[in-house]
């Protein structure tokens, strides 16, 4: 894939980011079904919509794309029936109303809480685990990828690589904790249903991301604290792709699989390489930790291959996007908070 130097404005990063690789049109063509997202209208959930829309027309197959969300922002639902996703609003906190979903064999599963969980950490807990006990009820003859999180995983030492799948959970905080249930939901009901847990950390989208969190405080000379000195992190264009090329691997049991770049990076080297292309000299104060909250996703390389677009382009893209004053999704991802509470 030919990648641009720079990315000016939101129709060419969301026509980047949906671009459809071989792979994905390849599955496309030799999955069977329509495909369900739930929760689509959240920060990912827009683009991998559009990805496979694109995916499957490029395939030359028939085959739905059906979005499931409360749209309480109605420009989103829009967006999406103009890219030619059929869109269901609906709470998935009602079970009546997940009763009445059509029946799709594909489901991607992206409903969830996070931020605010420390003023209502019970409507956190509602989300993540009723939720997808619900959704399993209704869809016993489906496969379903389930999003979740690096964050049940316990902080790791930085030269460890990460943690593998095989590293037993043990989140901290209410969020992670309720990720953790969220899985326990989903492998509970994987006996009888095929489930991937999807354990993202962290998707990178121009308009909010790790990289677009760091290069907004260079840019404005806020302090960073370096104590989370290291973090994963991966296009989001990859991750969507990913999601999709999941669904033929779903499993009972569940099976887990991270989802990063493969690189521990460093979150000074980071700033400093977004200060270059800035021109601003990022302040920082405290000391990297030992331990971060890192994810080794040598299971998905080996797999799928490497992420297609590379950390020096991503920063590059992320630096140029801020300093045009490109678009913000104003979803800071607090990916530097080290004691849980979101």
């Amino acid at each position: 894939m030919s990648l641009p130097q720079y990315i000016e404005d939101e129709t060419a990063l969301d026509e980047i980011m949906t671009l459809p690789t071989e792979p994905v049109v390849e599955l496309m063509r030799e999955l069977e079904g329509d495909i369900l997202i739930l929760g689509i209208n959240g920060k990912m959930g827009l683009t991998l919509g559009r990805l496979a829309v694109r995916a499957i027309e490029e395939a030359g197959v028939t085959k739905k794309v059906i979005g499931v969300s409360r749209f309480s922002d109605p420009a989103g639902r829009q967006k999406l029936e103009d890219w030619g996703i059929e869109t269901i609003k609906c709470d998935l906190l009602n079970t009546d109303a997940v009763a009445g979903l059509p029946q799709v064999p594909n489901i991607i599963f992206m409903a969830g809480r996070k931020f605010g969980t420390q003023g209502s950490p019970e409507l956190t807990w509602a989300m993540n685990t009723l939720v997808p006990s619900r959704v399993c009820d209704v869809f016993s003859d489906s496969s379903i990828v389930a999003f979740s999180t690096g964050n049940v995983y316990p902080f790791t030492p930085v030269e460890s690589g990460g943690a593998t799948e095989i590293v037993t959970p043990d989140p901290v905080g209410d969020y992670a904790q309720s990720c953790l249930g969220r899985e326990m939901m989903f492998t509970y009901y994987s006996h009888e249903i095929p489930v991937l847990l999807f354990r993202l950390n962290y998707a990178i989208d121009l308009r909010y991301g790790v990289l677009y969190d760091l290069a907004q405080k260079v840019m404005s000379g806020e302090t960073i604290d370096l104590a989370m000195g290291h973090v994963n992190i991966i296009w989001q264009g990859d991750a969507n792709a990913l999601a999709l090329r999941c669904l033929p691997l779903c499993a009972s049991p569940a099976r887990p699989m991270n989802i990063a770049g493969p690189e521990t990076l460093s979150i000074r080297s980071l700033v400093v390489d977004l200060g270059n292309h800035l021109g601003r000299k990022p302040v920082l104060e405290g000391e990297e930790a030992e331990n971060a909250l890192l994810s080794n996703s040598k299971q998905a390389t080996e797999l799928f291959g490497p992420p297609t677009v590379d950390v020096e382009t991503l920063v590059r893209w992320t630096a140029h996007w801020v300093k045009i004053g490109g678009s913000s999704l104003n979803k800071p991802t607090h990916f530097e908070v080290r004691s849980g509470k979101f």
